[in-house]
């Protein structure tokens, strides 16, 4: 907005402004003139004629001027406000119409709480009848008839049920699975669930399942974006207000824990559904993150050719990093739908532990969680996965900052762990010739899968001695860096290991290097001599490498002493780095054992006692040093070692001399990783 400078001047003034029309500073007072408007106008938008009159003798302008100027201004800034609060209730009314939109699509897309999926065609719908009048009349007639009678006629309406079920599994739940569950952590006998609890089975999964789908497409404000690292997790405030329910936990120490995360990975969707759907499979495929799952009973098989509807009540152990992390329990139900051609939503939800059982005080809780899986060109799928669990355990502090930001158990470290394994699944479907040598002889197609099973059981049984059960604690004289030492004994009479009683011991301590450093460190095998006992201070050398992914350190090998031993053993060795941590476990095998894996034989009776290291970043934010360039935070290093010892007397006489043994062992081991990275200051 321009003022006339000299429009309503008189006298004095008028001559004041004439005499400098030909001065080249005339527009630089024009300038003035306004900035002094502005800065009144923002002191006092209606100003009266005494202010008016004072502003006209400072500015040398009319009172009428400075009068529409105020007028002007006004309605100016009234126009901009009303726009950009526009700007905003447009934007907002947008928000909350995809908001609805997303919300009613997925509340339509739970069609039934009993099976899930898209509505059933006229077959199937006729197929379901027929079997409900079978079972009717059989259990009419079962009633009726004297019992001579009824087991010849269960046999013709099984047989008929059985035709039913093989012309469409998904009418057919399947039979229950009489699973007798010894693991300690799940020690019950499973009784026969009465059809009242399965019913209330199918209500609360598929209650889980319209949850999660909406809990997919809600975005924000739903979901929140973490300035520190860019990692999603839940607005409590506004989950609890479209999804009330109680707290699991009343306990000061229970927490919320949510995240989010996608990513692509090299498998098509239907494969990775049937996996995930198979309790063996989805152990395997996760060896790093489950150390047990069992499916307990199948409550519906689903369809045959989508599995959409097949709901499983299930049990899995999860355990990650150190065994300063403590295992979390769930008791769980897992439902599969097809929400849309080539793409399927997987829940899992807690259920109440049954009575009697050891785990019936579990501390961990799953809220609706699980991972949408959409079929994408190239055999690939885009995976998004979802983790919301209430817990209620007191982190150890080494490990406090890592499960507090959602890394230990988050949703990011179920996507990166599918697509290491699916990159070493890959591997070792390839049928082609390697270039690995065992000997001086290529490894065949047939041997190389072999060791990598072999190698995959050694890195499932390290992850599962993490854990340690009943662990006795050894604390350090200084716990500023190091958590002390764990050691927890157990007798082996397990096949694929040796047997007898077996020692485990382990401890963490924070380093202050990147995590990689410390991964490159292990994986060079001119440095093993500095800290493996094994080596007897003799250098090591590679003889054989299988790759199981694109990163060189993702790898199977095969190591050798320079100066050979007597007993011919080796060093089965497998490592792996990913964004959020590394892996490096080996385990001595000797000749004959190795040689039947390279063979292409059976390789599960082979016994293997792996020891190795777990590392992974300290979970602390970044920090700025004084040459103004951002440092990242140090590493956490768990260092665990497996000893087969002789069996004792007593169980006493073993823990006072062996344990001693170990002891002495891991601490000799963590101090020379120190000195051979420069660390040796660090209690």
């Amino acid at each position: 907005m321009e003022l006339q400078g000299n429009g309503g001047a008189s006298g004095d003034g008028r001559e004041a402004l004439n005499s400098r029309r030909g001065n080249k500073n005339y527009y630089r007072h024009t300038t003035e003139q306004i900035r002094r408007l502005e800065e009144f106008f923002k002191y006092c938008s209606h100003p009266d004629d005494n202010q008016r009159q004072q502003l006209s003798r400072e500015l040398g302008l009319e009172p009428r001027q400075i009068k529409f100027w105020f007028q002007n201004k006004r309605t100016q800034t009234q126009a901009q406000n009303e726009s950009a609060d526009n700007t905003v209730l447009r934007k907002d009314n947008e928000r909350i119409q995809w908001e609805n939109y997303a919300i009613i699509k997925a509340l339509k897309s739970v069609l039934c709480p009993t099976c899930g999926g898209p509505p059933f065609g006229e077959e199937a719908r006729q197929l379901s009848l027929q079997r409900l009048q079978l079972e009717n009349a059989y259990l009419k007639e079962e009633a009726r008839k004297p019992p001579s009678q009824i087991e010849s006629l269960a046999s013709v309406v099984g047989s008929t049920l059985d035709l039913s079920c093989s012309t469409n599994q998904g009418i057919i739940g399947s039979p229950p699975l009489n699973l007798n569950l010894t693991s300690p952590a799940l020690a019950y006998q499973i009784q026969e669930i009465p059809e009242r609890e399965k019913t209330l089975m199918a209500d609360i999964a598929a209650s889980a399942m319209e949850e999660l789908v909406s809990l997919f497409q809600i975005g924000e404000p739903l979901w929140v974006k973490s300035t520190a690292d860019g990692r999603y997790f839940l607005n409590r405030d506004d989950y609890d207000k479209l999804f009330p329910k109680a707290n699991q936990f009343k306990t000061s120490g229970a927490c919320v824990e949510s995240s989010k995360d996608s990513g692509v990975v090299g498998i098509n969707a239907a494969t990775l559904v049937d996996m995930f759907l198979d309790s063996n499979k989805w152990e395997e495929l996760f060896p790093t993150i489950v150390t047990k799952a069992k499916t307990i009973e199948v409550l519906e098989s689903g369809m045959m050719k989508n599995r959409s509807g097949c709901l499983l009540l299930m049990y899995e152990q999860m355990h990650i990093l150190s065994p300063l992390v403590a295992p979390r329990d769930f008791y769980f139900l897992r439902y599969c739908q097809q929400i849309e051609l080539g793409t399927w939503v997987i829940v899992d939800v807690s259920h109440n532990f049954p009575k009697g059982s050891s785990s019936n005080q579990s501390q961990s809780w799953r809220l609706p969680s699980g991972c949408m899986i959409k079929d994408i060109s190239c055999g690939c799928s885009r995976v998004t996965w979802i983790e919301h669990v209430e817990v209620d355990k007191q982190a150890h502090r080494l490990y406090r900052d890592l499960i507090c930001r959602n890394v230990a158990y988050g949703a990011e470290r179920w996507i990166v762990t599918l697509k290491r394994m699916c990159e070493r699944l890959d591997c070792l479907m390839v049928e082609v010739e390697t270039t690995c040598e065992f000997g001086g002889v290529v490894i065949s197609s047939e041997g190389k899968r072999s060791v990598m099973k072999l190698s995959q059981r050694m890195v499932k049984n390290f992850c599962g001695m993490l854990s340690m059960a009943g662990k006795i604690d050894f604390p350090q004289s200084s716990e500023v860096n190091n958590s002390g030492v764990r050691v927890s004994v157990r007798k082996s009479t397990e096949p694929g290991q040796p047997h007898g009683m077996i020692v485990s011991i382990a401890t963490s301590l924070w380093l202050p290097l990147p995590s990689q450093t410390v991964f490159s460190f292990f994986r060079d095998e001119r440095n093993r001599v500095q800290w493996d006992v094994l080596s007897n201070g003799n250098p090591m050398h590679e003889i054989a490498n299988i790759p199981t992914g694109m990163h060189p350190g993702n790898c199977i090998s095969v190591i050798r002493p320079f100066t050979p031993t007597e007993n011919n053993m080796l060093m089965l060795q497998e490592s792996y780095t990913d964004p959020l941590g590394s892996l490096f476990v080996y385990a001595p095998v000797d000749m004959p054992s190795l040689n039947v894996a390279v063979s292409g034989e059976d390789s599960s009776n082979i016994s293997i006692l792996p020891s190795g290291f777990v590392i992974s970043g300290d979970g602390r934010a970044e920090i700025t040093g004084d040459s103004g360039h951002s440092k990242g935070g140090g590493s956490l290093l768990t260092v665990a070692f497996q000893i087969l010892v002789s069996s004792p007397s007593t169980s006493k006489q073993m823990n006072m001399e062996s344990v001693a043994t170990v002891n002495a062992l891991i601490s000799s081991t963590v101090q020379k990783i120190k000195v051979a990275l420069n660390c040796s200051s660090l209690d």
